[in-house]
């Protein structure tokens, strides 16, 4: 199917930046999208999976924008402040270069559930003149709800039903209908400031001056260096390994410990298809991969907030029909996130529809107790030991995983076309059990081992026996069938078989002449294995860092540094990636995507331990 072409206004300008244009900023509660053309044009207050404040990536009319730029024709950069999460736009124009120093605050007052929350755009000429032109224009719940604007003392507040930001500024602001605008001039050495903040009965407006953000840029380029400096990774691909790091920092909530899966909605993994889903959850399984990954770096403070929002918010055992654990959970850790249509919003580049909520909560994946149990076997390792009730905890899932691992279920592609009994399933089945066992000999902890041992080996037997094709010559995506999946990577690297195996090997052959695009990896030809949906979709980016992981442990090093050297070319121009590429490179799907980037951390530590 042939993409769409980006829509452009009267004047030839785009209408929508590619989602690649984009750097992401945040407190820890929730982000904003920066374009490259120093607009924000995805921003959620006051948490991630609050209703949008500015949603021009979903809808250029209708959805909102914070435009903050040089008022004449200029080339623009971008970059992260070195080892943070402060990021700078710059503007080269005929006169003068200005940059935008975009941030927000990252203290334990914003960090908390009901703290301060604030948006601060610092412009600074830097050489010659610029001007420069601002247009703030939010457009509350998903451009749904009206707003007021009124301007008390020098401030403009955007009053809406649910929620009222205020913005104070070092600009005078002009004040028109529903929005607040304002062109000026700086010199080299000049300065405007811009903040935004959540205001309501127990926030009130408060002025952003600029020696108060100085001091705020100064606090918050120290909290991310500090952060990082707990990284242990000195390895060949350090500043990709440690953007990742960062990126999957800025997914995290901090109130709860929680981890998202990615902080928009609706970035389409195929450009005018329906594969467009909500994101800001906590997946099980992306978040105990995130724990994993940071663990591998030695950020052991995340997995210890993880741990303690799964025994706060989780309660294993209680009769669900889709098991002990739904497959994802609201950020504070609610278990309804009823899916509905904005319709009202056309959808990135026309690509509708728009969706908030996700029905997949109520689907059953038997893959997430292995990528769970796996996490906490982890953590036990390498952070510190798990409680009693805790282990208690594991031994309900794992009591669960032994009776009912033989069932079908939707698999780790969330596929609506009806459950089969996939083999990723099964496999991390296996790994469920497996790490429970091994957790329990190495702790001396109390359990039913003569029947976790038999169902483990059990699952090994069926895997062995209906998920092996002799016609493929390969490990296959659901019993008794022929077609591929990329997710059977994991069997190495979750040490189910050895790497060398003939039949892995064999297995990897296959994989890479069916699904491999110049080591770009597709999760399955959905042709082939319908998948309930319309369309296409991209290569997925974390099977192509697993790809890179299966060669590596396969002793094919040399093929595997060029695939991991040509998956980093597909990064955006600040490292970041969505969840899928397209047929020409292009970033698709909600962005960025924690799955890719703690995948490419594993992927680079592996790597670089071959290559000694």
């Amino acid at each position: 199917m042939a993409e769409t072409p980006f829509q452009q206004d009267q004047s030839g300008i785009p209408r929508y930046l590619p989602i690649a244009e984009h750097g992401l900023i945040g407190d820890l509660r929730s982000v904003a999208l920066v374009g490259s053309n120093g607009t924000i044009d995805w921003y959620c207050c006051p948490s991630f999976d609050a209703p949008s404040v500015f949603a021009a990536v979903l809808d250029a009319e209708r959805g909102g924008r914070f435009e903050l730029g040089a008022a004449v024709p200029a080339r623009t950069k971008q970059f992260y402040f070195p080892d943070t999460n402060v990021l700078i736009t710059r503007f080269f124009t005929e006169d003068g270069v200005g940059e935008v120093q975009d941030f927000m605050p990252v203290t334990a007052e914003s960090t908390g559930e009901n703290g301060r929350h604030r948006l601060i755009r610092r412009v600074v000429c830097v050489r010659g003149t610029v001007p420069f032109r601002v247009l703030v224009a939010p457009r509350f719940n998903y451009g749904a709800d009206p707003h007021t604007l009124s301007c008390p003392d020098d401030t403009v507040v955007f009053e809406s039903p649910d929620l009222s930001l205020a913005l104070t500024s070092t600009v005078a602001m002009e004040c028109d209908g529903r929005d607040a605008r304002a062109d000026f001039k700086l010199g080299e050495g000049e300065t405007a400031v811009f903040a935004l903040d959540r205001v309501g009965d127990v926030v009130a407006p408060r002025a952003c001056a600029h020696a108060e953000a100085e001091r705020e840029f100064n606090d918050t380029v120290a909290y991310w260096r500090r952060w990082l400096a707990q990284s242990r990774y000195r390895g060949r691909w350090r500043e990709m390994v440690h953007r990742s790091a960062l990126t999957l920092k800025l997914l995290t909530y901090a109130p709860k410990g929680a981890i998202i899966a990615a902080p928009t909605t609706s970035l389409p993994e195929q450009m005018g298809g329906e594969r467009n889903w909500d994101y800001r959850y906590v997946w099980v399984r992306d978040a105990a991969f995130a724990v994993y990954a940071l663990l591998r770096l030695g950020f052991s403070g995340e997995a210890e907030a993880f741990m303690k929002f799964l025994t706060t918010h989780i309660s294993p055992g209680d009769g669900s029909p889709s098991g002990p654990l739904q497959i994802m959970y609201g950020i504070d850790g609610r278990t309804e996130l009823p899916e509905r249509v904005l319709s009202h919003l056309e959808g990135h580049q026309g690509s509708a529809p728009v969706r908030v909520g996700n029905d997949a909560a109520n689907q059953l994946q038997l893959d997430i107790y292995g990528a769970l149990i796996d996490s906490i076997y982890l953590y036990d390792k390498w952070a510190q030991p798990i409680s009693s009730g805790q282990w208690d905890d594991v031994c309900h899932l794992v009591s669960w995983v032994c009776d009912n691992w033989d069932q079908p279920d939707e698999g780790i592609w969330e596929t609506r076309g009806g459950r089969k009994n996939f083999l990723y399933s099964r496999l991390m089945c296996w790994v469920a059990v497996e790490r429970a066992i091994r957790l329990a000999n190495r702790r001396g902890l109390p359990a039913d081992l003569p029947r976790w041992r038999q169902s483990r080996d059990a699952i090994y037997r069926r895997i062995m026996e209906r998920g092996w094709s002799e016609r493929r010559g390969a490990f296959v995506q659901y019993e008794d069938g022929d077609v591929l999946d990329a997710s059977v990577l994991m069997m190495p690297l979750a040490k189910f078989i050895a790497p060398t195996d003939p039949k892995w090997l064999s297995t990897l052959d296959a994989l890479s002449e069916d699904l491999v695009s110049d080591s770009l990896v597709y999760r399955y030809d959905p042709q082939a294995s319908p998948d309930g949906l319309r369309g296409d979709e991209g290569t997925f980016s974390i099977c192509s860092f697993w790809y890179v992981e299966a060669l590596v442990r396969a002793g094919r090093v040399d093929e595997a540094r060029l695939a991991f050297e040509k998956m980093l070319t597909y990064a955006n121009h600040l490292g970041l990636y969505a969840e899928e590429i397209g047929r020409t490179g292009e970033q698709q799907g909600n962005f960025p995507q924690a799955f890719t980037h703690l995948s490419l951390i594993s992927a680079a530590f592996n790597l670089d331990r071959a290559l000694g």
